[in-house]
């Protein structure tokens, strides 16, 4: 028992540590926080105040909502009960019996306010109205209708800006945990595997990555986040991928990879991260949305293959096995890429084939028809 405990705690332990020294966690957030920013530049998330608002939290919007309506009511009822009590329409007050108030039944604080909440949210009990004889008190309803309907559009609009988020589309895309090496189509390639739960096709997708890594430079700067592109595709190109079911991706390892100088043995000693990055356009939609995710060394397993998860059923209908989604199996592998391409029958692993497991042979009964001339 405290076996297992210890080793769950060790677990949490190495998972804290990788997400603390990654820029982009597992999920696609972004890992940097920024200091000594000058104070005048914090009246820039105040000019730009639509995209402050639609970015900060949930929490913060339900309160900004909450606050801005009670808020516009204590204020306008406050308006109101200055109108009443200057022209005497208070119980305190004693008005006589044949005074005409301003507003029927506001004599005090409450129905002050109570008369600002009717009157702003269109509710119209009937108890409370307003009278033609103030003309202060018909300009203040115009002023308190109008700015109540801008209230209601910009609150509205934050809620429904932030429900409709891209990054909310991009939850439902998602990566493989590790990466695998291996050999395919004659190169060795790293992997990903990619997967889009919904049955919507995202339009125009495109896959790329970038290698973070500290390097020094022939004149001795230190360059802490250097940048490397790396490619990644498909069999049938890398651009406007048919995303309607999941897709192994790969990097061919050649002499101009970043892989290329590293082996089984050495990458897990390596520091770097390979950030991988989905754009497309959601097709129920039409936003653009981008999902990001990353590899450490550790993630990144040498000599190993992604098991099938694509099958064809009895019915002809085609079936995805997420059950195999991250699952991977050692193949025949070279020790490093420079072994690959100029040594052969180097392997990391033996060579061995693995079956679909969830693939179901079709008999087919019926003679061919075949015509004859």
């Amino acid at each position: 028992m405290f076996g297992s405990l210890n080793k769950r705690f060790q677990d949490y332990l190495v998972e804290r540590r990788s997400r603390r020294t990654r820029l982009v966690t597992k999920d696609g957030r972004c890992n940097i926080e920024f200091g000594n920013i000058k104070y005048s530049n914090h009246f820039a998330f105040l000019a730009d105040f639509w995209t402050t608002f639609v970015e900060i939290r949930w929490r913060f919007v339900l309160f900004l909502f909450i606050a801005a309506f009670t808020l516009s009511w204590f204020i306008f009822g406050l308006l109101w009960y200055w109108i009443a009590r200057s022209n005497g329409d208070l119980t305190w007050q004693n008005p006589e019996s044949d005074h005409t108030p301003c507003v029927d039944n506001v004599v005090g604080l409450t129905t002050a306010f109570l008369y600002s909440l009717e009157t702003q949210t269109t509710i119209g009990y009937g108890g409370r109205a307003i009278t033609p004889l103030c003309p202060g008190a018909v300009a203040l309803i115009i002023i308190q209708s109008l700015l109540g309907a801008i209230i209601n559009c910009f609150m509205c609009g934050v809620i429904l800006s932030k429900i409709s988020l891209p990054k909310k589309r991009a939850k439902t895309i998602t990566f493989s945990d590790m990466a695998v090496i291996s050999p395919k189509n004659g190169s060795l390639c790293l992997s990903i595997r990619v997967a889009n739960l919904r049955k919507t096709l995202m339009i125009g997708s495109q896959i790329y990555g970038k290698l973070l890594r500290t390097t020094n430079t022939p004149d001795g700067e230190t360059i802490i986040m250097d940048q490397v592109n790396i490619d990644f595709m498909l069999d049938a190109g890398k651009d406007n991928l048919f995303f309607v079911c999941p897709l192994t991706l790969y990097h061919v390892i050649d002499k101009s990879s970043p892989f290329f100088e590293m082996a089984v043995d050495t990458l897990h000693r390596q520091e770097f991260e390979l950030v991988v990055f989905l754009d497309g356009t959601a097709e129920s939609t039409s936003s653009a949305c981008q999902v990001r995710t990353s590899f450490i060394p550790q993630e990144i397993m040498w000599g190993y293959n992604f098991l099938p998860i694509i099958s064809r059923s009895k019915e002809g209908k085609y079936r995805v096995d997420f059950s195999n989604f991250s699952k991977a199996v050692p193949v025949a592998t070279a020790h490093c890429a420079y072994c690959f391409h100029n040594i052969k029958g180097n392997h990391h692993h033996s060579k061995e084939g693995h079956d679909n497991q969830v693939f179901e042979v079709i008999d087919i009964n019926d003679p061919p028809n075949v015509t004859k001339m």
